[in-house]
């Protein structure tokens, strides 16, 4: 068995000229081209796939070999997986090639063996370079052309693959880095099975969805917690990134957008352990990322007041002439292509791979002291309690009873509460849901009303813009109803959630 730890990349065809200028400045102990034929089988139910199993043949020459490849770990590209190969002399798989440890416990292996069968095939061309890093370390770099097939549907193979073979997991980064320094490059989530299977399924994509607590078992470390929720904040940036590659889905970006936050308000949550200086990098590349992404929130509030032939602004005379103006803004904001382009850029795909590197390496490690690394092996709750403690506190602190807010305050203060309410979403698994939940509730509504708040911003902008006096007198007039209406509702909101007993200790 080898554990298979390797870095995927979507790239396009032309991506081959870079690839090869690149190859050239590398220090090259082997070089190979082979065409590749590889039958992949489940049974009807698939039941390899529920367990995260995958099971292929592949034809070389004249060999063929059976791989079984069991369930592992994907980090933003970064593929760690248990793998057995065993050569066969039979196109049909035989599964008693594999160890029996290799399998679930309690698996039918003889079950599954009868009703096993072809799904999918994958075949296409593999440039193959072993390169010697300089720490002594080896990876193998291979450049694959072809397709996924089945049923007759074909989907096109164009994938840059990195594979250590000997060696630190550093190496593999390291050769990354330098390949993406001219762009073309797309951390890869998708296996070549996962995407055979899609196919086989007709299936249409993944569904975008809200980013969810941090699942937790309750027993994990202060250290453990801020691993499982870097991790879970950067499965859900490269889940969503795949589903804008595919049918460029604005939606899609907003949910990056969430888990930047997670990420940014994970590194301040556990900031008191963690010096600065260990994230500094990351902090400021996470904030450059968000702020490419800032028109966003223009775009959806532009998006909303035009939906339905403007249908919000219906009750305005001037309708038709405020939508013109809010089409121009709308083609002012960066479009699909400038989109692609920025997830397939240089500094891009290095900020996924510095932030994999650094959570898989653990890379705040080497600033702490022995007094640091004591306190991140304690267990989690006790600093969960205290965080949460802080976090509560601030909003007493910013969102006071007695104060009368307007729409200025809400506005700004809403960074602020969605980093609160982040915080909440690394250690939720901790406590009661039906305490935790009706807590939260009154400031997700709070949330929510500046989220509308913020919609109307761009028909304010056009006040300015108005030539006529009574055009814009009765914008005005419809604004302030609209935000009386929201800021009535949200000091609601915030008075029902001061009052709220914390679920916390």
């Amino acid at each position: 068995m080898e554990t298979e730890i390797e870095l995927k990349f979507f790239v396009s065809p032309e991506f081959s000229s870079q690839l090869l200028h690149k190859i050239t400045e590398a220090k090259i102990l082997q070089q190979s081209r082979r065409e590749l034929g590889n039958v992949y089988f489940d049974t009807p139910d698939q039941i390899l796939r529920q367990h995260d199993i995958g099971l292929r043949i592949r034809r070389f020459d004249d060999v063929l070999v059976q791989t079984l490849k069991t369930a592992g770990r994907v980090v933003a590209g970064l593929h760690q997986r248990p793998e057995y190969n065993a050569e066969t002399r039979s196109s049909s798989p035989e599964l008693t090639l594999h160890p029996a440890d290799a399998w679930p416990e309690g698996f039918d292996v003889a079950h599954v063996q009868q009703q096993l069968q072809p799904l999918f095939s994958t075949d296409f061309v593999r440039q193959q370079w072993l390169i010697a890093m300089p720490d002594g370390s080896q990876v193998e770099l291979a450049f694959d052309q072809g397709c996924v097939s089945a049923d007759g549907k074909t989907d096109a193979i164009c994938e840059v693959e990195l594979e250590l073979k000997s060696g630190q997991t550093e190496a593999l980064f390291a050769l990354a880095r330098e390949l993406c320094t001219d762009g073309g490059m797309r951390l890869g989530n998708l296996s070549k099975a996962a995407r055979g299977y899609r196919l086989a399924a007709d299936y249409t994509g993944d569904a975008i969805k809200p980013l969810d607590i941090v699942p937790l078992a309750g027993d994990e470390s202060v250290e453990a917690v801020l691993v499982k929720t870097l991790e879970h904040a950067l499965g859900h940036w490269h889940y969503h990134e795949q589903i804008f590659a595919e049918r460029q889905d604005v939606a899609a970006l907003e949910q990056i957008q969430q888990a930047l936050s997670l990420l940014r308000q994970t590194l301040v949550t556990f900031g008191g352990m963690i010096p600065r200086r260990a994230s500094a990098l990351l902090r400021q590349e996470l904030q450059w990322l968000e702020g490419e992404l800032e028109w966003l929130g223009e775009a959806a509030s532009i998006a909303d007041l035009l939906d339905e032939k403007g249908y919000a602004l219906r009750k305005l005379d001037n309708r038709k002439t405020l939508m013109k103006q809010l089409e121009a803004r709308q083609a002012d904001l960066p479009d699909t292509e400038e989109v692609l382009e920025l997830i397939q850029s240089a500094r891009y795909c290095n900020l996924l791979l510095d932030l994999s590197r650094w959570i898989l390496s653990r890379g705040w490690q080497p600033f702490l002291d022995d007094k640091g690394r004591a306190r991140l092996a304690e267990h989690v709750k006790d600093f969960a309690d205290q965080s949460l403690a802080r976090s509560w506190q601030e909003l007493l602190d910013v969102f006071p009873a007695e104060r009368q807010l307007n729409r200025i305050d809400y506005l700004d203060q809403q960074p602020r509460l969605l980093r609160n309410l982040m915080s909440g979403l690394s250690f939720a698994a901790l406590y009661d849901e039906d305490k935790r939940r009706p807590f939260r509730m009154p400031w997700l509504d709070l949330l929510q009303g500046m989220d509308d708040l913020r919609l109307l911003e761009p028909a304010r902008s056009l006040l300015e813009l108005q030539d006529d006096e009574e055009d814009r007198r009765q914008l005005e007039k419809w604004l302030v109803r609209k935000e009386d209406s929201l800021i009535h509702a949200m000091d609601q909101s915030r008075a029902i959630g001061i009052e709220l007993v914390p679920y916390w200790p």
